[in-house]
């Protein structure tokens, strides 16, 4: 049956880019950029462009189905090679596009997320957007190059790839998000079936979830001694045998079991500081959904010489990826997408110069303003956790990603010494200790880091307070491919935390 269809596939690709239409409708758009075609499950040669539009219908006659293409513009796309330095790549690119990826498994909900992301946009001041569908169940929204001012803080915004594009495109998630939120019904939420949906207490303040706790009151009945317990009640109800936790206490003074005298529930922000006790105005009930996570904006496109998918290239299941106005985004079902059927429009609209600044400035100034509060957090983190470290360094185990790092880097490895140095003082490791581990490690890398590098950066970090290497959830590990969490890191926030976790778990083990 897989045979058949990929004939069927085949023969439609036949049929389909041998119209003039669609050769240069894919052929104006790939000027620039990397074009790259694709048989099935396969891609050809990189680096490739596409050099006139019949060589699309040489390509199809040769086998190959749809076309991809970077988001990246180049002054000569066939100069680019694997492993060149950002130096020569910022040296070849000339801009470029913002490209933002919605998916979900639902293509109704990647159709309210899509509208979301027009909406922030234009309430932005960005009015020229190319939409069109990714040929399977998402869309793809695109702002181009010419919208976006060509310096910020004295610096070539083309130069600032993906970084830039990165912090808009987290920016746009970020208030998307509070859009989708009013366009959802009851009955939207519940189409979420086997989705683990937030539920609970909501802050009214900064909107987190509040932890639930019960303080408990006990008194011994012999000595009239009082005890006041906090108990973290989630805690309780994420055990892992599932079996409610005995509040039994015996006074320290006669060694019998105190009894319970008054038991209360309350919440608390930990962000905030505030309880229900003082605050009961504060607090409301809320069910929470991080819906972008289902059909949300693929940060990891934005990422150097990423390919998606060319407008009015075949999907590989049969349909186009048509262009749409944003107006057609409501009405439209995969039926429009029928290449029998396909009128050919621009994707990429002729943009007013400049017209993104407004979406770039707040996008920074959001992202600082993030960064800042990240940085208090953890040094909460910090101050709250890892003040009496005690591990046993000579048998310390790293967590997947520091494992990866420590083997040796080929790319990535300033941001690699970046957490290591944040990694092994947040674990209470000497200055001296901590340098001949690194030089252990640069003697591994292809090629190594300059000594003086290292002890460059050692020596300005024992100038700072000591803080956690960056969570989990940053794309500092997934960005020098070396994210390949297992159970464990799959419930912490931090690579620290893994370590101390592993750690104690062998002292019990003993």
């Amino acid at each position: 049956m897989e045979e058949e269809k990929e004939k069927r596939i085949l023969f439609l690709a036949l049929s389909y880019y041998s119209r003039e239409d669609v050769q240069k409708a894919i052929f104006e758009f790939c000027k620039n950029r990397e074009a790259i075609p694709r048989h099935f499950d396969s891609f050809g040669k990189r680096p490739q462009t596409i050099d006139y539009p019949s060589e699309i219908f040489r390509l199809v006659k040769s086998g190959y189905t749809s076309f991809h293409c970077s988001e990246e513009l180049w002054t000569n796309p066939l100069e680019l090679e694997t492993g060149l330095k950002p130096e020569k790549l910022n040296e070849l690119r000339t801009g470029w596009d913002l490209l933002i990826d919605i998916d979900c498994p639902w293509i109704d909900f990647s159709k309210k997320a899509a509208e979301a992301v027009i909406q922030t946009l234009k309430s932005h001041g960005v009015k020229n957007i190319g939409v069109k569908f990714s040929g399977g169940k998402g869309f793809h929204i695109v702002i181009p190059w010419k919208a976006f001012p060509k310096e910020i803080n004295n610096q070539e915004t083309k130069n600032l790839f993906p970084e830039i594009p990165r912090k808009i495109i987290a920016y746009i998630r970020n208030e998307a998000q509070k859009v989708i939120k009013e366009m959802m019904t009851e009955e939207d939420y519940s189409q979420f079936k086997n989705v683990n949906i937030k539920k609970g207490i909501k802050c009214k303040t900064c909107n987190e979830i509040a932890k639930t706790y019960e303080i408990k009151s006990f008194s011994c009945p012999r000595c009239k001694r009082q005890e006041i317990k906090r108990y973290n009640l989630e805690e309780k109800s994420s055990n892992a045998s599932n079996t409610p936790r005995t509040f039994s206490l015996k006074c320290p003074d006669c060694r019998i079991e105190f009894e319970l005298k008054s038991s209360k529930k309350f919440n608390e922000c930990n962000k905030c500081s505030i309880n229900s006790n003082d605050n009961p105005e504060n607090f409301s009930s809320s069910v929470e959904i991080d819906l972008f996570e289902l059909m949300g904006l693929d940060i990891v496109l934005v990422s150097p010489r990423h390919l998606f998918r060319a407008p009015y290239s075949l999907h590989e299941k049969g349909r186009v990826s048509v262009v749409l106005s944003p107006d057609e985004l409501s009405s439209f079902t995969p039926k429009f997408a029928d290449p029998l059927r396909v009128k050919i429009k621009n994707f990429y609209p002729d943009a007013e110069e400049g017209e993104a600044k407004e979406l770039l400035i707040s996008a920074l100034d959001w992202a600082k303003e993030k960064d800042r509060e990240e940085e208090k957090e953890k040094k909460k983190e910090l101050s709250r956790n890892f003040q009496e470290i005690k591990i046993d360094k000579r048998n310390i185990v790293y967590p997947p990603c520091i494992e990866q790092i420590m083997k040796g880097m080929a790319d990535g490895k300033k941001r690699a010494l970046f957490i290591l140095i944040n990694y092994f003082r947040s674990l209470n490791f000497e200055l001296e200790e901590i340098e001949k581990k690194l030089m252990e490690w640069n003697k591994k890398n292809n090629p190594p880091l300059r000594d003086g590098y290292i002890l460059a950066q050692l020596s300005w970090a024992k100038r700072q307070k000591s803080t956690l290497p960056p969570n989990c959830d940053k794309d500092y590990y997934s960005g020098i491919a070396v994210c390949n969490p297992d159970n464990l890191c799959r419930k912490i926030k931090n690579p620290v935390n893994y370590s101390v976790v592993k750690s104690y778990k062998k002292r019990n083990e003993k």
